[in-house]
């Protein structure tokens, strides 16, 4: 039986930056084979178009809305988009992450503003828009991508991102204590080493791919990196109803790292 069938899904990060599959890719295809319709929503409309038509290559349901997180019109998009599509969303997948390099020392203010407009505000802006319609319902899941960084030190400091993603956690957490009386459930996902093209992208900027990938998996007492897939079945689970009693929770994909 498919795990999500009917359901109406939003997915906020759905392309991939770069070659290779993403979280947002992962989770976007997944869902859709377990039987979702997936909007799948990024500010790179190719991106995005390439993930839609993977699930509709496969005979799943999507469809695409370019939207810019850190536009206060991205939630209205995004409600206005699933509504016309499917009358509304089940769930609620917040993916997109910016990063800024340095500790705080290092950090300069427009750096630190918009690593926070991305990972945090784009989040508080889009929810506000999703929640009334959830709340009508009276159901929904809201899942945020978070990372390990916010609770574990790195080899590399990212103070900006590590903050902001912490301060999602807690923005998570509070959704749920504020909308449990509605059956709507909010839960953060907490990769660590995952093997990206955002990883490689934005975090290798010296090392061959082959370098940088041993040297992270060396750091995981599983001796291996994640992939997008270890993740979107993490999302799967706090998308399904499978997860009805479970609300505020932290899961961490991290292979051990954080132990």
């Amino acid at each position: 039986m498919k795990r999500l069938l009917n359901k109406r899904i939003a997915i906020i990060g759905a392309g991939s930056c770069g070659e290779g599959v993403g979280n947002g890719k992962a989770m976007a295809t997944l869902f859709a084979e377990q039987g979702g319709k997936v909007l799948c929503i990024d500010s790179d409309s190719k991106a995005a178009q390439e993930t839609v038509d993977e699930i509709l290559k496969s005979g799943g349901d999507a469809a695409i809305l370019n939207a810019d997180v850190t536009d206060i019109e991205a939630g209205k998009l995004t409600m206005e988009k699933a509504n016309d599509l499917w009358g509304g969303i089940d769930v609620l997948v917040y993916n997109v992450g910016k990063s800024s390099q340095g500790g705080v020392l290092e950090t300069d203010l427009s750096d630190w503003n918009d690593v926070f407009d991305v990972n945090l505000k784009g989040a508080f802006m889009l929810v506000k828009e999703i929640l009334p319609f959830m709340r009508s319902q009276r159901q929904g899941s809201i899942i945020f991508i978070s990372s390990l960084a916010a609770v574990y030190s790195a080899p590399y400091s990212y103070a900006p991102y590590e903050i902001s993603k912490l301060a999602l956690i807690k923005l998570s957490q509070t959704i749920a204590r504020e909308n449990s009386q509605f059956l709507i459930r909010s839960n953060s996902i907490l990769p660590g080493m995952i093997d990206t093209p955002h990883a490689k992208k934005f975090i290798n900027t010296e090392k061959n791919s082959d370098d940088f990938s041993s040297e992270r998996a060396m750091m995981v007492p599983m001796q291996r990196q994640g992939t997008p897939m270890d993740v979107a079945k993490a999302a799967l689970y706090f998308a399904s109803d499978e997860s009805a009693y479970v609300t505020g929770n932290i899961l961490k994909i991290d292979g051990g790292l954080s132990l």
